[in-house]
């Protein structure tokens, strides 16, 4: 893949974009905390805000996507205008007009701006890429996500020491600017097919539709929602368990979590392998019998500080490495089960579900750890976990053999 060059160009497009977004991540809330004075509520609203446009609007994008003939043209526009959007924040500063309601509307302009180009997105892959190349094409998009993650957050640090954290925002708006130029140097030309539309209403049905009724598409969404709704109410009482039953220090925390990112990139480079020989299905359901190893690991996790730091370290590599392969080999999945005049609303719910469990599941764990206490919480977050492999392995996606009985005649 590396070989090709707009394949190359899409890649480094979407890493450097993803990483000035990660970088954001710390810059505006830092703005709002120490420069604006922001109160708890007006936090909730402003990290509400970035989830917000994906629940609004996920499902139209994927419609919108559909009835394009060209998706580069509007992952350009999504591009620029995430540009001119960050870009205000440090002019306001600079102006003095800066103020949190600014920071919010940003936030749910680029937001806006990133559900529309991930729903074009997904489609213009399969212009880009071979058939026979888009495990590898997934892979490389997951490694840019675990590249940033891990990159992102110590950049951040820098360029807030640096330059303030109104001005580190400069570079998430370099960042958006520089992914348009790239993009605008793709040279192969896009042949999509347009979907007559028959309305927004009906072209989402035909979406939600196709995704419920396919048998793999159904597997697909099931163990997506699952695993994201256990996984986010792991995450809710990660830290709380971490600090006060596991007795790890604040320091270590940041590194363990981007020890996840680490195994990604292993991941990446491991699944565009094992895929070539074994094929995306065997490596999906091997992947998913692992999802629940870290959580259930943690919570049964006790001993002196050095074991539950190696332990931590090998589980949460591992992880890293199992969820990039399972997306990985999921998108490539869809792309191959859903017909070309679909993908963009199939993609625009499968990501509208699975992203929009996250919210709920972050509340589910919070309320039930109040209840029960974090131990218990999170045993039971590795049970749900679990559960993604029963939609697994009862899909089409589990190879069947066939009976070689001898024939009697």
């Amino acid at each position: 893949m590396r070989k090709q060059r707009d394949y190359r160009l899409l890649w480094t497009a979407r890493t450097i974009s993803i990483t000035g977004s990660e970088v954001s991540k710390l810059a505006i809330p830092l703005t709002a905390v120490t420069l604006l004075t922001a109160s708890p509520s007006q936090m909730g609203m402003l990290t509400a805000a970035a989830s917000v446009p994906a629940l609004a609007f996920g499902l139209q994008s994927g419609a919108i996507a559909d009835r394009l003939t060209r998706h580069r043209p509007m992952m350009i526009a999504c591009e620029l205008v995430s540009c001119a959007a960050a870009a205000t924040i440090p002019l306001a500063w600079l102006l003095g007009v800066l103020n949190v309601v600014w920071l919010i509307v940003v936030a749910l302009v680029i937001g806006t701006a990133g559900v529309l180009f991930k729903a074009a997105n997904f489609p213009h892959i399969a212009a880009v890429v071979p058939t026979a190349q888009r495990t590898e094409a997934m892979a490389g998009f997951h490694a840019s996500y675990s590249v940033a993650s891990v990159s992102g957050p110590g950049l951040a640090g820098l360029l807030v020491q640096l330059l303030t954290a109104p001005l580190a925002v400069l570079a998430e708006a370099l960042s958006f600017l520089t992914s348009a130029l790239l993009l605008r140097s793709i040279r192969t030309p896009e042949k999509n097919t347009a979907t007559t539309s028959r309305g927004m209403w009906q072209d989402v049905m035909e979406g939600l539709k196709a995704s419920v009724t396919h048998p793999i598409l159904r597997a697909l969404l099931g163990a997506g929602v699952t695993i994201n709704f256990f996984a986010m109410a792991y995450t809710a009482v990660y830290m709380l368990y971490m600090l006060n039953t596991l007795d790890i220090p604040k320091s270590l925390i940041g590194v363990l979590i981007a020890l996840g990112g680490a195994g990604g990139l292993l991941g990446a480079w491991t699944t565009a392998r094992l895929s070539k020989r074994y094929g995306e299905d065997r490596v999906l359901i091997i992947a998913v019998i692992f999802f629940p190893m870290e959580i259930l690991t943690v919570g049964l996790l006790n001993g002196s500080l050095w074991w539950k730091i190696s332990i931590l370290v090998l589980t949460g590599t591992i992880t890293g490495g199992i969820v990039v392969a399972f997306a990985t080999c999921m998108g490539a999945i869809i792309l191959r089960e859903t017909s070309p005049e679909l993908r963009g609303r199939v993609n625009a719910t499968m990501t509208f579900a699975v992203q929009g469990v996250l919210a709920l599941g972050g509340l589910a764990g919070g309320l039930v750890a109040e209840l029960i206490g974090l131990r218990p919480v999170i045993l039971i977050c590795a049970a749900g976990i679990a559960l993604s492999t029963v939609w697994i392995w009862t899909s089409p996606l589990r190879p069947h053999r066939a009976n070689h009985r001898p024939r009697t005649t």
